[in-house]
């Protein structure tokens, strides 16, 4: 009988073991981004400290654009202060059967020009004669759509409408704005996610191979302007809930207004930034955010963090 009552609590106790070995395991796969510090596996990159922001003094020899490459098939592409004081952040990723292209830019550019003398480059040291282009946005206000059509009825382009159906189409998405999205370049698959609050027609693009996560206007360095706050608040927890069990490398928007100097952005309307914040951002400012939006309740307020500032505002319709 003993030997019994000894066997039955080894028993117990090494399914207790496997128990909480086996939980213990689930809880590493669920809760870690990665397991070793190895790279997690992503396709390395290098974004620049500074960039090109026009000026101090502007003039016919100015540069327009500045194409930063990423990595071999990912290039950030940043509209010149000189150009247009917005200076938003243009995103080309290259797969092995498409590129895709978010964003065209603000005001009066020769945005098609640089974007296919990049397309052309990429080709020609792939050894390609041509790849077939898509062309999406971060969200709809004018300073992301201002080149669209330059790029509409090109040959190898194929231009996806800012309407939600169209965007549902493209993407796959099935339910708007919780169900999630996904686009395959070949070899290479971007998760979408729709993430309105700033704009009604908002995105997020997960690049499963680098690990980047582009918020568009929705999360980035400097001034986050929210015109419908339930909706950003669950952009924000679904971008959160997403990226739980993902690395991400960087967060990457489509604008740099804060300056180097914590808790200071630069006023609307500056062409020259010469001392501005780094472009990347990292999941932990993602959660701060969602903490600070949890912490309001139903009240926004403005709400200054050390990178990023909350702004509420009236919507406004796309330019």
């Amino acid at each position: 009988m003993q030997h019994s009552v000894e066997n039955l609590n080894s028993k117990w106790l090494n399914s207790r073991v496997s128990r909480l070995l086996l939980g213990g395991l689930l809880a590493a796969v669920c809760w870690a981004q990665a397991p070793e510090p190895n790279g997690a596996g992503l396709e390395e990159g290098t974004i620049p400290d500074r960039w090109i922001t026009g000026g101090p003094v502007c003039n016919e020899t100015s540069p327009k654009w500045q194409v930063h490459a990423y990595n071999a098939d990912v290039y950030i592409i940043r509209e010149s202060g000189c150009t247009n004081y917005e200076k938003p952040f243009l995103y080309l990723f290259f797969g092995k059967d498409k590129a895709l292209l978010q964003d065209t830019g603000a005001g009066e550019t020769d945005v098609y020009a640089i974007v296919s003398k990049t397309i052309a480059s990429w080709c020609q040291r792939n050894g390609r004669e041509s790849i077939p282009l898509i062309v999406t946005h971060s969200h709809a206000h004018g300073d992301h759509v201002s080149g669209d059509k330059q790029f509409q009825g090109k040959p190898n382009v194929t231009f996806i409408p800012l309407k939600q159906e169209d965007t549902m189409k493209a993407f796959n998405m099935t339910n708007w704005p919780e169900g999630k999205g996904s686009i395959d370049l070949g070899d290479r698959v971007l998760d979408v996610l729709a993430i309105p609050g700033h704009q009604p027609l908002s995105l997020a693009f997960y690049d499963r191979k680098t690990g980047i996560l582009l918020t568009g206007d929705t999360v980035y360095p400097g001034r986050l302007y929210v015109t419908e706050f339930a909706l950003y608040a669950k952009s924000i927890q679904r971008l959160v809930d997403f990226t739980r069990d993902k690395p991400v490398a960087h967060i990457l928007g489509c604008h740099i207004e804060q300056s180097s100097t914590p808790f200071k952005d630069y006023p609307v309307g500056t062409k020259y930034q010469p001392e501005e914040h780094g472009l990347a951002l990292s999941r932990a400012h993602l959660v701060e955010l969602n903490d600070a939006l949890r912490s309001m309740g139903a009240n926004l307020k403005r709400y200054a963090a050390r990178d990023w500032t909350l702004w509420p505002r009236e919507p406004r319709a796309p330019k």
